[in-house]
């Protein structure tokens, strides 16, 4: 198949080309720096710096996971105007884009998060159910998968794919939490009763190839584990598999005061459950939280 990607530089991106490479696929990635295409996704893969520069391309595939990192600092007005852009504008432009293709690819499969739903507490969430709150971060999936969704209207089968926090030996959020918890530093944030919904890397890449490779499958996917765990047992279990103690919680207060707006996302949850992969006949190879980080973080593992 060739395969174009935006967002093919990032975590999961990348992870994709990997296993797409080995199985021979043609690959390209939309890029801002697509001289650094090659040596970040494999040699083999091009990078392009504007979808003009593929004329009227036949693709198999698009995979659209561009967007800025979320939590990766404070919600100035001009960050969030940044977290737009790099999503939704950039979805738009790509649609209108495949929209003057004369031979359109037969799938968009499109990023989103379980942020969708915003702060649920303690309700059961499935992909049938409402956003449970109007914060920021489920404004910004909802009208990014608005945006990704206006490619059915040329007749594309559009999948959505509303990822939780994904788990990986370098990069993401396991990495950012790993060095005050090798030093014993880590601890519950806030009441740690919030749930977090979770999955390892190597089932969201197998994930997102199953939704390509099965032609029924359309609309929203919740891409987390079938066991979400609540912060305090994250926290336990991380610990654990470091052979650590995590005394120091992180008090609610002093979030708010250090990130504002943001904290809620690190406060607040989802109880979300992957139903619609698992009735479509998706096995997860790492549901539970202790093999998962085991797999991952013990001796020699590599990531997958």
């Amino acid at each position: 198949m060739r395969i174009l990607l935006s967002g093919g530089t990032g975590l999961i991106g990348r992870a994709l080309c990997r296993r797409w490479l080995q199985e021979g696929h043609e690959l390209l990635v939309w890029s801002r720096r697509p001289e650094q295409v090659p040596r970040l996704c494999g040699a083999a893969v091009r990078g392009v710096a504007s979808l003009e520069e593929l004329g009227d391309i036949e693709l198999h595939a698009v995979i659209n996971l561009a967007g800025a990192p979320i939590a990766e600092r404070r919600w100035t007005r001009r960050r969030k105007a940044l977290l737009w852009d790099s999503r939704i504008h950039l979805t738009e432009r790509l649609v209108e884009w495949l929209a003057g293709l004369s031979r359109r690819p037969p799938v968009l499969i499109s990023g989103s998060a379980v942020g969708w739903y915003g702060d649920g507490g303690e309700r059961l969430l499935h992909e049938t159910d409402a956003p449970q709150s109007s914060d920021f971060a489920s404004q910004l999936c909802i009208v990014w998968e608005e945006s990704a969704q206006r490619a059915q209207e040329l007749g594309m089968r559009v999948v959505l794919v509303r990822t939780g926090l994904v788990l990986a030996r370098n990069g993401g959020f396991l990495a950012r939490l790993l060095p005050p918890f090798r030093l014993g530093l880590g601890g519950r944030i806030g009441s740690g009763r919030q749930w977090m919904p979770w999955i390892h890397l190597h089932d969201q890449v197998a994930l997102v190839d199953f939704l390509l490779r099965h032609p029924s499958a359309s609309g929203p996917y919740n891409a987390c584990s079938p066991h979400p765990v609540r912060n305090a047992e994250f926290t336990r279990c991380l610990a654990q598999t470091l052979h650590r103690p995590a005394p120091l919680p992180l008090p609610a207060a002093v979030l708010r005061v250090g990130f504002g707006e943001m904290s809620g996302l690190l406060l607040g949850g989802q109880h979300v459950l992957p139903e619609r992969l698992q009735t479509e006949g998706f096995e997860f190879c790492f549901a539970e939280l202790s093999v998962a980080l085991a797999d991952l973080l013990v001796g020699n593992n590599a990531e997958r």
